[in-house]
């Protein structure tokens, strides 16, 4: 079977071995074995599958990680892919993000301001600076999102929206009036551990996991994540942290989310 590149980035200092580790734990039940082959030049994982189950662990690794399209003819109009955030802030004008697909070039999903605006913010004119802070949406940060181009080889770029289900998921952390600490770059037990370490365990219900790398860490009532940052930030100091406030997006925005 030829390489393989699922929807999952190593970056910074973590190599092979953590990913590895996950497609070992994942496959071990089938007659295959999965080993990492490297990587892409935007880190997306890539693997081998050998056994008579390599067809089965390949559904599997779909359904559970996700598959890289690789090729922009595998890319639908219409279709949603599971893609990261890339370049937040450099662009005024839109929002671009990495969905793995690299042949025959590089090619990232782009969501204008103007439809950012419109789905997360009733159409009122923020900039995409204040939308990205409010949402989280720095890099690396996991995003489904909805094709809604034809995606063709000659054209410069592809373009999105955000997938209804990564909409109901922004409208359910709102509804749900908790603060949320977005955590970019470490695995669930190095932010579990920096919880128990800080002392604040009575402060969070549970760790919510984006990502092998990404984390969203659910704040119990009356507890806010830009105050949790300080305290964490130390022992995840390799990570971009980030705060969802609930509150201050309903004061950025009047309308209310259902």
């Amino acid at each position: 079977m030829p390489t393989i590149t699922l929807l999952e980035k190593a970056y910074r200092s973590f190599g092979q071995q953590l990913f590895q580790a996950r497609l070992t734990s994942l496959c071990k039940d089938l007659k295959v074995e999965a080993k990492v082959a490297g990587r892409t030049g935007r880190d997306w994982v890539q693997v081998e599958l050998i056994g008579e189950d390599q067809k089965v662990a390949l559904g599997f690794l779909d359904r559970e990680i996700g598959l890289a399209p690789v090729s922009i003819d595998k890319v639908k109009r219409f279709s949603t892919i599971k893609g990261k955030v890339i370049f937040a802030g450099e662009k005024e004008q839109d929002l671009s993000v990495d969905i793995g697909v690299y042949s025959p070039r590089v090619y990232d999903a782009t969501i204008s301001l103007e439809r950012l605006q419109a789905q997360l913010a009733d159409g009122k004119k923020l900039p995409l600076r204040r939308v990205i802070e409010l949402f989280c949406l720095y890099d690396l940060m996991p995003l489904h999102v909805k094709i809604t181009s034809d995606a063709k080889p000659e054209h410069e770029q592809v373009e999105a929206e955000l997938s209804e289900a990564q909409f109901s998921q922004f409208v359910q952390w709102i509804n749900s009036s908790l603060d949320r600490l977005i955590v970019l770059g470490a695995t669930v037990s190095q932010v579990e551990q920096a919880i128990t370490v800080s002392g604040h365990n009575r402060d969070i219900i549970r760790v919510e996991t984006l990502g092998l790398l990404e984390h969203a860490v659910i704040c119990k009532l009356g507890t806010d994540a830009i105050g949790l940052m300080p305290k964490l930030g130390p022992h995840l100091y390799k990570a971009i942290l980030a705060p969802f406030s609930p509150r201050k997006i309903r004061q950025a925005i009047t309308r209310p989310f259902f």
